[in-house]
């Protein structure tokens, strides 16, 4: 586990240093990736702009959940995001160059094209949290404080084993990147608000099927005290870890899977 982490930081900053080698298009790309991934908190100001509630969420309460969901997947964006491309690698047969190289494919592809930029687009995240976690009218008992690095690690981590799980799909259907970023970036515009605005049904499958409501919703009810309004056990609201863990064995189960029949481009 230590050479793989040693390894991904290698490759990873190997990129940064090609990248740092134009030191102002690097800081304008990152300013610019910034400046993009803001555009999701402009639309939620915009709205608290008409209304003072969203869902029967004050714009505090939303804003945490937005910068919860946000920072969860940009972290998760940062360190496996480029695993979508595996599809194309397939298609081209660079897959396989990647494969008689001494370092596992999945951390050649996470790291392909790392740059700065994708790390500046954590800061719209970072500056919402820092505003809005001493404006949130809740009892900050020691539960309340703990949980929030918990539900922002678990989150992570959930966003990342989907970023696997929905590149492992490309082994068997090829031209399916557009479809995954469903799953990806759909799933974090989703978690940006509260659920409670969504279907019943629609939110049962993001708990029980694709579990994105554990990557804010339940851990946020637990932190902000409210009540589940499809009156779920209030037992989820501690799960986040649990499914978490459940998630990538999920994940690399079908990784793994995908590289055993894998027969060279074309197959």
């Amino acid at each position: 586990m230590a050479d793989t982490f040693r390894l991904y930081g290698l490759l990873a900053w190997t990129w940064i240093r090609a990248a740092a080698q134009y030191p102002v298009s690097m800081v304008l790309l990152g300013l610019a990736s910034a400046a993009v991934t803001a555009l999701d908190l402009a639309g939620i100001m915009l709205l608290f702009a008409h209304a003072p509630r969203i869902a029967g969420f004050t714009a505090s309460e939303v804003l945490f959940l937005y910068g919860t969901s946000a920072l969860s997947f940009v972290v998760a964006d940062v360190l496996l995001g480029s695993t979508e491309r595996l599809g194309e690698h397939v298609r081209m047969g660079t897959l396989d160059t990647m494969l008689v190289r001494p370092v596992s494919p999945l951390i050649q592809i996470a790291t392909e094209d790392f740059s700065p930029r994708r790390i500046a687009r954590l800061l719209p995240a970072l500056v919402v949290l820092a505003y809005v976690l001493p404006r949130l009218e809740v009892d900050w008992t020691v539960g309340r404080v703990v949980m929030v690095p918990v539900m922002l690690t678990s989150g992570a981590v959930i966003f990342a084993a989907l970023w696997v799980l929905t590149a492992s799909v490309q082994f068997v259907l090829i031209d399916v990147h557009a479809a995954t970023k469903s799953v990806t970036y759909g799933g974090a515009f989703l978690t940006q608000y509260p659920m409670s605005m969504y279907a019943r049904e629609f939110v049962r499958g993001m708990t029980f099927v694709i579990p994105l409501a554990f990557v804010n919703w339940q851990p946020g009810l637990y932190v902000l005290d409210r009540p589940d309004p499809l009156g779920l056990p209030s037992g989820l609201r501690f799960a986040s870890p649990v499914v978490a863990v459940l998630l990538c064995g999920v994940a690399a189960a079908a990784w793994r899977s995908g590289l055993r029949h894998y027969r060279s481009t074309g197959s």
